[in-house]
């Protein structure tokens, strides 16, 4: 009867992993598909194959050291490391980097060589940072880390997957009112039918019955051919890397963020009663992400936050395994892209707006509550940068060129392209800013707006340029970036000021 109860454990704890990563590579190429004009064939077969082989990798490490944890302690019960593709920065890659890559270049490949270069200076930051984690986490307030990614997961997955439910409404809303339900409410369905899986099967057949009968305008019948598409090694996105120096503020702040969420997860899974070496799980989901970028992958793994959850419905290391398994063979074999052709954003936008909602949540809990307005200071860039690309995609249709607006609309946009340009890195600093100044440690604030003020003189933050390219402060004309940075200088004295004052 136990063994029964943990085969049931690792198909339950299967299924819910595989869907999250199932999710992701559906909106990645969705993203990139419908919303960038990607060509179908390069993501379909070269993306998304690379990009699981890094999932595959990181389930089967997370596998083998399950069981060497079960060797060591003598204990049946031990429950492996979730891990997959980061859902944040999946999709924060897609819409900030790759995408506006191909706008940028016109160039598919270019692009997808810059999501790998991409990928691979993520998996360089969480090697070295994987040394430097708990540093890290006493030098950046909680409220930076964790409000820098809780816009992402306001806005890009709260807002964003809501526009993709009210475009295909009777679909989206039935997906959403089955999870909503199961998730939020937390109610059973009869029989105690699985929630989320039923409301996939349900919402995939109804899309599918809609498009068929014409209520669907871009409705596309799924291909149901299975293509062999074996990923290859390269090294060739190297030749990429000059072009993606640019989006190092993105890729850094995402790197650092899954290391310390890691670090979280491991604690939380010791906790549960899996003592694993920190190490060991950092280490493994930098180099699953590292090995996906030389194989064509463009969206990092990372540990997910649900052990102690997988644990308490009893499984053990087979999820991990058939995780892995499912999602990089069916990769290679063209499951995967079944599966995707026939699942809409819509069905899973649901899911992607729950994690939204537990990315914000966690990002408050998990602080004071005086540190709250430094939280929410940090969803501002992001705000930012998502208004800047929505219009964007307007500018090529409406022909007309940015430098014919009128004055007051020219300068809003350049607003908007500064607030919003290394917006992952600004929203960090931000908010770490406001922490210290909250805790009545304007010395530590004055440091962190220096920080910004050189940022902000190279491109890091508020890059000039609508592509958000970083340069040389001198190599630059016009004078807009050293005023920005000349007033991150004079809030530095400012809390300097305050500093001699407090005798800090």
């Amino acid at each position: 009867m136990t063994r029964l109860n943990g085969y049931w454990g690792d198909l339950s704890a299967f299924l819910a992993l595989l869907l999250d990563n199932v999710g992701n590579l559906v909106f990645l190429s969705s993203i990139l598909i419908i919303t960038f004009h990607f060509p179908p064939d390069l993501v379909l077969s070269r993306m998304l194959p690379g990009t699981a082989v890094g999932v595959l990798f990181g389930d089967l490490t997370y596998t083998w050291l399950a069981l060497r944890l079960r060797q060591k302690t003598g204990r049946e019960h031990v429950t492996a490391m979730p891990l997959g593709l980061d859902t944040p920065s999946t999709i924060g890659i897609a819409y900030a980097v790759i995408g506006p890559a191909y706008v940028a270049t016109h160039d598919a490949v270019l692009a997808w060589k810059i999501g790998m270069a991409n990928l691979f200076i993520i998996g360089l930051v969480k090697i070295v940072t994987s040394f430097l984690g708990r540093w890290v986490q006493r030098v950046i307030p909680t409220a930076g880390l964790l409000g820098a990614i809780a816009g992402i997961g306001l806005l890009f997955l709260g807002f964003l997957p809501l526009i993709e439910i009210f475009n295909v409404v009777i679909v989206g809303m039935v997906a959403m009112g089955i999870m909503f339900s199961v998730l939020v409410g937390r109610m059973e369905l009869p029989y105690r039918l699985p929630g989320i899986l039923i409301a996939v099967l349900l919402g995939s057949g109804l899309y599918h019955l809609l498009g068929i009968g014409g209520y669907i305008p871009e409705f596309q019948p799924p291909s149901l051919t299975l293509t062999l598409s074996p990923p290859q090694f390269s090294f060739t996105f190297f030749t990429a890397m000059p072009e993606t120096i640019r989006y190092l503020p993105i890729a850094i702040p995402f790197g650092i963020m899954t290391i310390i969420g890691g670090i979280n997860n491991t604690e939380s899974a010791r906790l549960a009663g899996d003592d694993y070496r920190v190490r060991d799980i950092l280490l493994t989901e930098a180099l699953s992400t590292l090995v996906a970028a030389f194989f064509g992958g463009v969206a990092q793994t990372t540990p997910y936050i649900g052990h102690p959850a997988y644990k308490k419905m009893g499984a053990t290391y087979w999820y991990t395994l058939a995780t892995g398994l499912f999602i990089g063979l069916g990769a290679i074999a063209g499951f995967i892209v079944l599966i995707v052709s026939f699942i809409p954003k819509a069905v899973l936008a649901p899911i992607f707006i729950f994690i939204g909602f537990e990315i914000v949540s966690q990002a408050y809990a998990s602080v004071e509550r005086v540190h709250w307005p430094a939280v929410t200071v940090s969803f501002f860039p992001t705000i930012a940068y998502l208004v800047c690309t929505i219009i964007t995609q307007f500018f090529p249709y409406l022909r007309i060129p940015i430098a014919e607006l009128p004055l007051n609309l020219k300068t809003l946009y350049q607003t908007l392209t500064i607030l919003g340009n290394g917006f992952i890195l600004t929203a960090m600093l931000w908010g770490s800013m406001l922490a210290y100044l909250i805790d009545k440690r304007p010395k530590m604030s004055a440091w962190y707006a220096l920080l910004c003020a050189a940022a902000t003189l190279f491109g890091l933050i508020h890059s000039i340029f609508p592509t958000g390219e970083v340069y040389l402060p001198w190599n630059i004309g016009g004078r807009l970036h050293w005023e920005i940075a000349l007033a991150y200088l004079v809030l530095a004295g400012l809390f300097f000021a305050l500093a001699m004052d407090r005798k800090e």
